[in-house]
């Protein structure tokens, strides 16, 4: 299963996300330039369980490298499709968490987690001799969280079956229950010794998530956290807005909502409408015109239900003033 998109439109802009996918390029390239120095280079920076639990192999490593692998660790990936479906997943999940816990206490939360992921890693593998490396624990944190936050919510999956794709809107509770199966089946049946995907720290990261999150929403808010919140604040709807119409018995007419900020309502705006028909979609752009106001009622003609004579009611979009 591949998420494609979430239906929680955030209300700031998720700059700490938007950083930390930064960060994780970086770091990719400078591993890029590493050439024949990557081995090493990994076996340094990423998490090798052996160099705490063998003192032949933590003597070959300084304090400081002992420590800060446990940070490096999540910010190292073992290919460009390693990277790519971390950051995709933490781009579709981590702007809203980060969204519902505020910028700084989103960073705490992600860093404990991905620590978390890589503490379970080691507990369960203790003598392994393979690097583990990868955003994929952290990732698993903020999934964890958004599981609890937002289980109602809707993914748009694409789930490959042989040749052929298939697009599903799961439910938030159903496609993170259905990931968490799979990474638990996949560690019971994976020996602690085996390389390649380090299943345990995905379990370790997702409960851990959960955890922090109800820790993270005992704290009090600050004033700081409440300032930055103002200052990120989106001041616009999203472009995209998909609309489900509604009408009455068989008459052709059908009636949805349209949201726009102050400022669209005041200056106009313009939005890319899309109207889900069954396994087809229709789509449409639409202009707002400046000086709308709460209440009032947009008419396309045309766009409404098609009768038994061939004739089309229009669509009426109430407009929905976001303050």
């Amino acid at each position: 299963m591949i998420p494609i998109r979430d239906t929680i439109r955030t209300e700031t802009y998720p700059i700490v996300n938007s950083l930390i996918i930064a960060v994780n390029v970086l770091v990719f390239l400078v591993e890029l330039s590493q050439g024949q120095r990557l081995t090493k280079f990994v076996y340094i920076y990423g998490l090798v369980p052996a160099r705490y639990s063998v003192p032949q192999i933590s003597a070959y490593f300084s304090s400081g490298q002992q420590v800060i692998s446990f940070l490096t660790f999540m910010f190292l990936h073992g290919g460009f499709l390693h990277l790519l479906g971390n950051m995709w997943s933490l781009y579709i999940f981590g702007d809203n968490v980060e969204d519902r816990l505020g910028h700084f206490r989103y960073l705490a939360f992600y860093l404990l987690c991905g620590l978390a992921s890589g503490v379970s890693h080691l507990v369960i593998n203790l003598h392994s001799q393979m690097p583990t490396i990868g955003a994929s624990g952290a990732i698993a944190g903020v999934m964890g969280a958004y599981f609890v936050l937002y289980p109602r919510a809707k993914v748009l999956t694409l789930v490959p079956i042989f040749f052929f794709f298939y697009f599903f809107e799961l439910p938030a509770f159903l496609f993170l229950g259905i990931w968490f199966i799979f990474q638990f089946l996949s560690a019971a049946g994976a020996s602690a010794q085996a390389g390649g995907i380090a299943w345990w720290a995905h379990i370790g990261g997702f409960v851990f998530g959960i955890i922090f999150l109800k820790l993270f929403q005992m704290l009090p808010e600050s004033g700081v956290r409440i300032r930055m919140r103002d200052l990120t604040r989106k001041r616009t709807t999203p472009r995209l807005q998909v609309v489900r119409p509604v009408g009455l018995g068989k008459d052709p007419d059908l009636h949805g909502p349209i949201s726009v900020t102050e400022r669209e309502a005041l200056f106009g705006a313009r939005k890319l409408v899309n109207i889900p028909e069954g396994f087809r979609k229709r789509a449409f752009f639409l202009t707002i015109p400046p000086g709308v106001s709460e209440g009032s009622t947009l008419r396309l003609k045309g766009m409404g239900r098609q009768t038994a004579e061939s004739l089309r009611g229009d669509l009426y979009l109430k407009v929905h003033i976001k303050s």
